[in-house]
């Protein structure tokens, strides 16, 4: 298990802390706004209200000791890279910082961060490469509730017709292809056996494909 510090709780950093979560791992999730921080009070180890712009109150959240810090205040130009300065001055062992654009990108890394994201392009040169190879295709967001993901079959799922399973009634997502021997089914039969070697995609929101994800593989 690894430990990870999200600062800033907005949808990207609570998306991260949640997930981070989810997958096992220890999560301090820190924003300044409290009604933010109760919002993810249960989906992560520990959730904090605290203005990360005091290095004093970092030190004291022990955001040195994390394996890694995630700072996630893109849209906030100052606050990001005040925090960053902070962050990096108490020796945090690996910082990853969220920002608004090339140039807040190029400041952060100058600062010191081990690796800068600008979600919005990477989500978007990750679409144009979904759209243009068949064979691509992780996870990708559709809008604030919807998305799109690539999952192995869950075990219960293996060896049954779609039309059986009642995927969409009992866990209201749809299958909108099925990838198998490197071919992409689009149009599904209803009476289609799912295989063992296989990836589905899957459109739905994100809570009920999160709640398919953890159905045992």
């Amino acid at each position: 298990m690894k430990s990870y510090a999200v600062i800033g709780l907005g949808r990207f950093g609570s998306s991260i802390a949640r997930s981070l979560y989810e997958y096992g791992e220890e999560v301090i999730a820190v924003d300044i706004h409290e009604e933010l921080v109760n919002a993810i009070s249960d989906h992560v180890t520990r959730a904090v209200t605290a203005d990360c712009t005091n290095k004093d109150e970092l030190r004291f959240l022990g955001i040195q000791d994390c394996d890694c810090v995630i700072i996630a205040l893109g849209t906030n130009f100052s606050s990001s890279i005040l925090v960053t300065m902070n962050v990096i001055s108490l020796n945090a062992k690996y910082v990853i910082c969220k920002a608004h654009d090339n140039t807040h990108r190029e400041i952060l890394t100058k600062l010191g961060a081990d690796k800068v994201i600008i979600p919005e392009r990477e989500a978007a040169e990750k679409t144009a490469r979904m759209l243009t190879s068949p064979d691509f295709l992780e996870y990708l967001d559709l809008s604030d509730e919807y998305g799109i993901i690539e999952i192995d079959p869950p075990k219960t799922w293996i060896g049954k017709e779609i039309i059986d399973l009642g995927i969409r009634r009992k866990y209201n997502v749809n299958v909108i292809a099925i990838k198998v021997d490197k071919k992409t089914i689009i149009s599904i039969p209803p009476r289609y056996v799912i295989p063992k070697e296989c990836k589905l995609v899957l459109l739905g929101d994100y809570d009920d494909l999160n709640d398919v994800k953890k159905l045992k593989r």
